[in-house]
């Protein structure tokens, strides 16, 4: 069974601006390769074999800078959409060629897991709709006070604030797709939300491994930082 992954390319970088002012956000260096470049690389070595960028914003850089994708050793195709779908939308336009279940992840989104676990998981799960999941933690400012009525009855020194992200990092089942309007702009929030509401099942895998999103300046300047780990 062929394995199949969509990246979803179409968002426009208004956070990492100057940098996206002439260059699609996926496009932008982290090291000596592309951020779009890591991520096919990354899900060519854990056995994906067809590669789907989903674009919107500069669309035909990204085509020109991979071309079919053969010298990555994965069959690549650029879907185009003709104005912004958000994330779940672009996944429509492509229902036709997603008759197994596929992979999903931003293009903004910097992963060194292995895609195949999350992607047999999702398999061996009754559910349409596998969310990676990372855990977020991160230092608190102020210190804690607890009282009972006007007398302090203790305190706790800073405490981190532990929580969990949606790591834009999905496995969807065929049958979904029914479920994402045409032409419409929706995002997988959306979709996640109108699941819930109608109390369908959706199973989450927790991503233990380096994760980061780099949607934002600092976050971009940590990965440059850090780009020998994608090497």
């Amino acid at each position: 069974m062929s394995r199949k992954a969509v990246i979803l390319s179409g968002g426009l970088g208004t956070r990492l601006k100057p940098f996206t002012d002439t260059i699609p956000k996926p496009l932008l260096p982290i090291g000596e390769k592309a951020v779009l470049e890591i991520q096919i690389e990354r899900l060519v070595s854990c056995g994906f074999s067809e590669v789907i960028l989903a674009t919107n914003y500069k669309s035909q850089y990204i085509e020109n800078f991979f071309g079919d994708g053969s010298r990555y050793g994965v069959k690549l195709t650029v879907s185009k959409e003709d104005e912004p779908l958000g994330t779940a939308g672009p996944i429509k336009l492509l229902e036709d060629t997603l008759d197994e279940p596929f992979l999903v992840m931003n293009g903004d989104v910097l992963c060194l897991m292995d895609f195949e676990h999350i992607y047999q998981f999702a398999l061996n799960k009754p559910s349409n709709l596998t969310v990676g999941i990372k855990k977020i933690i991160m230092p608190y400012a102020f210190g804690n006070i607890f009282f009972d009525g006007d007398v302090v009855t203790g305190i706790e020194e800073k405490p981190d604030i532990v929580t969990y992200a949606l790591a834009g990092i999905y496995v969807l089942k065929p049958d979904l797709l029914r479920k994402i309007p045409s032409g419409a702009y929706y995002g997988i929030d959306k979709l996640i939300q109108s699941m819930l509401a109608e109390n369908e099942l959706i199973t989450k895998y927790e991503i233990t491994d380096y994760w980061l999103d780099i949607g934002s300046v600092d976050d971009y300047e940590k990965a440059q930082a850090e780009s020998h780990k994608f090497s």
